[in-house]
Formats: structure tokens, C-alpha cells, sequence
């Protein structure tokens, strides 16, 4: 075992320590302050480069807000000589028109990277790690408890294989193992049973992302090939995401809304 893996190895045996994540919030909260107080100390060469840091962040932040924001202008129109006169009642009236300055496609897209979704459920009750998570005693003596079992609904691919009881750390029961989902869509009021692609975010954090927990408010990506969707250029939409909003566990099946 390489040597600097011992923090790791004492919190899979024994767990964190039970003022950990209070003091990770202090430190995290600290560092603010003293980012700020660092960077008007700082001259010459570090002063630079910390300013420099600073103003890439920003420009990233200000490009994620622009995306967010709606992308259609309105515009006084253009004083031009019409043909003909116009009717006394329009005389006084400052006449605009709607540019759309965005395809709906790019739209989308841009959506799609800043992360932005009109959800069904926009917010849900944060599920607690006892809640999710069961500690299994393993070991000879049943003194090892670095093992967990998930207790909410997973996803895995098709051509997922188990770990070796040994190195395996989360344990996903078969028996809650989920492979399609009821897809109802908002717009045609019709529910479809469609192969569920991936787990895209569960709102509760990375991790459950990345072990394909599915609760309530998780977005999922659904395969839609069978509904015939096109996109504006003729080709056929295979994937689009879609919100649980029942909890799997509770009921044995998925039932989520299509985003559109």
C-alpha cells in the first residue's frame, strides 16, 4: 500500500471525525477573507498574477450569466419612408419589432452548457447519507465497516460487472437496479416506456451522480428514438433528458417529465 494512504484507509475503517465537516464549512468560509487579504497585500509579480486570476473568473462567471439571460432584443425600428400613408391612429405610436437574435438549436444548447433546465421539480429534500447508504459489517469478526450499501433505486450499463467482493466499496442490489422509466410528455399529455441512457445529476450531490443513484429531481437521459423526434435539421433526436418525479424506491418503477 503506497504510504500516504493512511488518512484514507483510518476513515474506511472508522468513519470521519464528528466535527470534520463542521470545521471543512469554517475553513472554506475563511479562505474568502483571506484570499482577499493575501491579494491587496500582494505586489509586484504576484500582485499580477493574482489579478489575473481573479479577472479569468469573473469573465467565466459573466459568461455563464449571459448565457442564462434570454437571448431575444427588443429594438426601436428603423425610421424609414414607407409607401403609401400611414392611418392616423398609428401616428403616435412607436412601433418595435422582435429580433430573435438565436436559433432555437443554439438556444438549446447554449442551455444545455450552461446547465440551465426549466425543471418540473426545481427543488427536492436533500436525502441524508444514513438515509442513502446502509454501513455493512464485514471482516471475520464483523469488525471492518467500511462497506455500504446503496438503498435507493441505480442505474448501471449494459455491460456492467461487479468489483471482487474484496476492493468492492458500494454495494448496488440487483433487486434495485432500474433499466427503463414512464416518460410522460408535457406537450403530447402521453406516457412512453423508454431505456433510461445515464444518470446526468442527482441534486444531492456528485457522488450519487457517479453511482447512478436515481431519487426524486434526478435528471436522467432517456433514449427517444422510438417517439420520432427531429431536431430543425432533419435528424433524428436519440437521447433527451427528463426528470424523476416520483421516489423509485418507495413505488418500483420510474416515472419521470421529458425536458423540453
Amino acid at each position: 500500500m503506497p504510504q500516504g494512504d493512511y488518512i484514507e484507509l483510518h476513515r474506511k475503517r472508522h468513519g470521519y471525525r464528528h466535527d470534520f465537516f463542521e470545521k471543512k464549512r469554517k475553513k472554506e468560509a475563511r479562505q474568502v477573507h483571506e484570499r482577499s487579504a493575501k491579494a491587496q497585500k500582494a505586489l509586484g509579480i504576484k500582485g499580477k498574477m493574482i489579478a489575473k486570476k481573479n479577472y479569468a473568473e469573473k469573465a467565466l462567471m459573466k459568461k455563464t450569466l449571459a448565457m442564462h439571460e434570454e437571448s431575444s432584443t427588443r429594438r426601436k425600428v428603423d425610421d424609414e419612408v414607407q409607401d403609401g400613408a400611414i392611418p392616423a391612429y398609428l401616428m403616435d405610436r412607436e412601433n418595435t419589432t422582435r429580433a430573435k437574435v438565436l436559433s432555437n438549436t443554439i438556444k438549446q444548447k447554449r442551455k444545455e452548457k450552461a446547465g440551465k433546465w426549466e425543471v418540473p421539480i426545481p427543488k427536492v429534500r436533500p436525502v441524508a447519507e444514513d438515509e442513502m447508504f446502509k454501513v455493512l459489517r464485514t471482516g471475520k469478526r464483523k469488525t471492518k465497516q467500511w462497506k455500504r450499501m446503496v438503498t435507493k433505486c441505480t442505474f448501471v450499463g449494459p455491460g456492467f460487472t461487479r468489483k471482487p467482493p474484496k476492493y468492492e466499496r458500494f454495494i448496488r442490489p440487483s433487486g434495485l437496479r432500474f433499466t427503463k422509466a414512464d416518460v410522460t410528455h408535457p406537450e403530447l399529455k402521453c406516457t412512453f416506456n423508454l431505456d433510461i441512457i445515464g444518470v446526468k445529476k442527482n441534486p444531492n450531490g456528485p457522488m450519487y451522480t457517479s453511482l447512478g443513484v436515481m431519487t426524486k429531481g434526478t435528471i436522467i437521459e432517456v433514449n427517444v428514438s422510438e417517439l420520432g423526434l427531429v431536431t430543425p435539421a432533419g435528424k433524428v433526436v436519440w437521447g433527451k433528458y427528463a426528470q424523476v418525479t416520483n421516489n423509485p424506491e418507495n413505488d418500483g418503477c420510474i416515472n419521470a417529465v421529458l425536458l423540453v
